[in-house]
């Protein structure tokens, strides 16, 4: 049996992650359940942000069958061809799941979920001309299914980039031992303060623009500047020149703040991901080198700070005040680093109002930054692993002329009921901008916040 002969039932949670996924299986029969039809309708009216992604499949869906007679939409309507190379249209049907006869076998239907499944059964038994698949996101699910007598259950992947964490880009290579004792040919050029090399790119074979290279001796730190066919420039940047980046006062503790601060003050990248274990420094360094830009050096000129609130949505028209005193328990993160960086002055708080004022640090929410076009700021935005790719795409096309974005966030802490470490808009921007000559990622490995954050990080 090949691939060509593919039956997909989808569960609701696959159009709630992504509300055109019916349109992504190219020539194969899309079936939908009456039950996730019911679920969406049930979603679209709550006060989450999920009730948008349920109205927007709402409307596909009904867009897609509007011109179908009842019969066609039970047998299948063609859909619109999403490849060029596709050669026969795919269909997308209806199936009223509420007429089934419960058989020894199934699952009792008092659950939707169960009633799903008993979709895919139905079908399995029915259709075996057919490959029958279940896809869903939820684990459970997939496990009840497997469990019920299902052959064929799979997870919607195609927002997933890589196949294991570990697998995505660092943003930097660490060369064991020294670095210049593993290159065999390289031609050097110096102008000026720096010296860019030409070097074999079979020394990193994998190798994308803008990434670090290190090594363990601490004796070099240089950027790759540019690859062509079997080519690599590689700017050298000194590691005593890196860890003696300076932002607000602020000095690397480590080399991979040194990256990250290299990149920070870069004026030419207009967007860098900061990724790394809580207690790293990431919220620290990307307000350090705001203010740095923003006040001392002048290249921007104010300061938007926003971040993830999954449940702003319900809860941010209760509290009092205007938009930045309403968002202002969400970023507690940012007056925690604002406080670290002026802990010293005679007037904490009198230092940490002035400062705002100058810089023009504005709070925003997310959920407001739809339909507006930034210009010549720095936006910084704090945990964003519980964002959403089609989030984080609305997010950076807001960026206008001059603006520049921070991304930053922790994988082991997503608090989102839709996302993993693998679907997270952030693993998913790490590796769609990897080869972006606008961008820098830099995984800051190690925690420097203190011994009991890093033990905890470690052990727990």
């Amino acid at each position: 049996m090949n691939d060509e002969s593919t039956i997909y039932v989808l569960d609701t949670n696959i159009l709630l992650h992504e509300p055109f996924a019916f349109l992504s299986f190219q020539e194969h029969e899309v079936v939908i359940p009456m039950t996730v039809l019911e679920e969406l309708d049930s979603i679209k009216d709550r006060n989450k942000d999920v009730s948008r992604d349920a109205r927007v499949a709402i409307r596909a869906l009904e867009d897609t069958l509007r011109d179908a007679s009842p019969e066609e939409v039970l047998a299948g309507v063609p859909l619109p061809n999403q490849i060029e190379s596709q050669t026969e249209p795919g269909t997308l049907a209806i199936f009223n799941d509420f007429n089934l006869e419960q058989k020894a076998g199934s699952l009792s239907d008092n659950e939707n979920d169960n009633r799903i499944i008993n979709t895919a059964l139905y079908l399995q038994e029915s259709r075996q001309d057919m490959r029958v698949v279940l896809v869903t996101k939820d684990i459970n699910m997939r496990l009840k299914g497997k469990g019920a007598g299902l052959a064929y259950v799979e997870d919607y992947r195609t927002d997933q980039l890589v196949d294991d964490i570990k697998f995505l880009t660092k943003g930097y290579h660490k060369f064991s031992g020294d670095f210049w004792q593993q290159v065999t040919d390289c031609e050097s050029e110096t102008d000026g303060r720096y010296t860019q090399h030409m070097m074999d790119k079979s020394l990193i074979p994998a190798a994308y623009i803008n990434e670090y290279l290190i090594d363990e001796d601490e004796t070099f730190a240089g950027k790759i500047i540019g690859v062509e066919d079997d080519k690599m420039a590689v700017m050298d940047l000194g590691y005593e020149r890196l860890m003696g980046r300076n932002a607000w006062g602020i000095h690397p503790k480590n080399i991979y703040q040194g990256m990250a601060m290299d990149a920070l003050l870069d004026p030419d990248i207009d967007l860098v991901i900061l990724t790394g274990p809580a207690g790293c420094g990431k919220t620290l360094l990307a307000l350090a080198s705001a203010l740095e830009m923003v006040v001392e050096r002048g290249v921007y000129d104010k300061v938007i700070v926003t971040r993830s609130t999954p449940e702003i949505a319900e809860s941010i028209g209760f509290l009092p005040g205007t938009e930045e005193e309403k968002m202002a328990p969400w970023l507690a993160a940012i007056t925690d680093s604002l406080e670290v960086l002026h802990k010293q002055d005679e007037s904490m708080s009198g230092s940490m109002n002035y400062i705002m004022e100058k810089a023009n640090i504005q709070f925003k929410s997310v959920n407001f930054m739809r339909g507006r076009s930034i210009q010549n700021a720095i936006v910084l935005l704090d945990e964003c692993q519980n964002l959403t790719a089609a989030q984080l795409k609305t997010i950076i096309t807001r960026c206008g002329e001059g603006t520049k974005l921070v991304c930053s966030g922790n994988l082991a802490q997503i608090d989102s009921n839709y996302l993993t470490a693998l679907t997270s808009g952030l693993t998913y921007i790490v590796e769609r901008f990897k080869d972006f000559p606008g961008s820098t990622t830099v995984n800051l490995n190690g925690v420097v916040r203190s011994s009991l954050a890093q033990f905890a990080e470690e052990n727990l």
